[in-house]
């Protein structure tokens, strides 16, 4: 309404277009600084699986090691067989299938077609990368046991299939839904890989490796997308995930590093680097060591690839 000098006046309690705007986001780190941690990511996650392979199966301390998990998880087979059962089908190609149609439904449906193209790509390309590496780069050597004596079996293909289906879903999730799209991820992701250890379908290295992959495929998705490839200012405001995604990733990385740690030490005292005698049976350590690295990978993975995937999806 007019003043008295001619000005208008707002009445009181109305909003203006500048007030009914949503907050300006958070400004994320520069987009210059996130491709760099992806290629970073990737480039550990490249030498990581290329040490684990030559460390556990070109190696003679390697293979023992192993061998020792190996010989123990026979023990508890017809223990754990029954239980493990239904996790190792969500291994199977036809659980490949289903992950993939449904994380790019997920992706079709939100109507992020550059997204579901990259989650597609981290499906099919850390799949594929594990057979063709597994089949026609890596090879081993049978130094000590008969299973598998000269066939290689790192990466683990069923390990691939689930920690691939739910990384590439951190791709199409919404920005809300990341973190614990990354706890389950991680949850899922350990559950297969005990139980490829504990049901003797793969060695601990051959989980490390498949997860390493995945982080792999995942880090190169986010170095290859511009600025606001996956989420909207009006979806999620960053400043409402920030706090979440600290949470998540913080807590993952503080279970995956005594786990990791413990892990290596339980190798080590298995080969008599840590003192002449163990209190407990060699076996035994070993196991519960190979165990402890499966977890430890799954954990790290997705507190790596959170904050990843959050600050190379948000908004321009």
């Amino acid at each position: 309404m007019p003043a008295t000098d001619g000005r208008m006046v707002r009445p009181a309690g109305s909003r203006t277009g500048a007030d009914l705007a949503p907050p300006a986001p958070t400004r994320g780190a520069p987009r210059s600084t996130t491709r760099l941690a992806g290629l970073t990511v990737a480039l550990a996650a490249a030498l990581g699986t290329l040490l684990v392979w030559w460390a556990m199966v070109t190696t003679w301390p390697g293979q023992r090691v192993e061998e020792r998990v190996f010989v123990t998880a026979d023990l508890f087979q017809d223990v754990v067989n029954r239980p493990v059962e239904p996790v190792l089908l969500l291994g199977s190609p036809p659980w490949l299938v289903t992950g993939f149609l449904a994380v790019c439904g997920i992706g079709l449906v939100r109507r992020r077609w550059g997204a579901t193209a990259l989650a597609a790509a981290v499906i099919l390309g850390s799949n594929l990368t594990t057979q063709v590496i597994k089949d026609g780069v890596f090879y081993r050597t049978g130094l000590v046991g008969e299973w598998n004596r000269d066939i290689n079996t790192l990466p683990s293909g069923h390990v691939t299939v689930v920690a691939a289906a739910w990384a590439a879903l951190l791709l199409v999730a919404p920005r809300r839904w990341r973190p614990a799209t990354a706890v389950a991820g991680a949850a899922v992701t350990c559950a297969m890989g005990l139980a490829t250890i504990a049901d003797r379908w793969h060695r601990p290295s051959d989980v490390v490796a498949a997860v390493l992959v995945v982080v792999l495929w995942t880090a190169l998705a986010c170095v290859a997308t511009p600025a606001g490839w996956a989420d909207r200012p009006e979806d999620d405001p960053l400043g409402r995930t920030a706090g979440p995604t600290r949470l998540v990733a913080v807590a993952l990385g503080v279970a995956a590093v005594p786990a990791a740690v413990l892990s290596v030490l339980a190798a080590a005292a298995t080969e008599g680097r840590l003192g002449s005698g163990l209190p407990w049976d060699a076996g035994l350590v070993a196991y519960a060591g190979g165990h402890l690295a499966a977890c430890a990978v799954a954990a790290a993975a997705f507190a790596v690839l959170l904050p990843l995937t959050q600050a190379a999806a948000r908004p321009r």
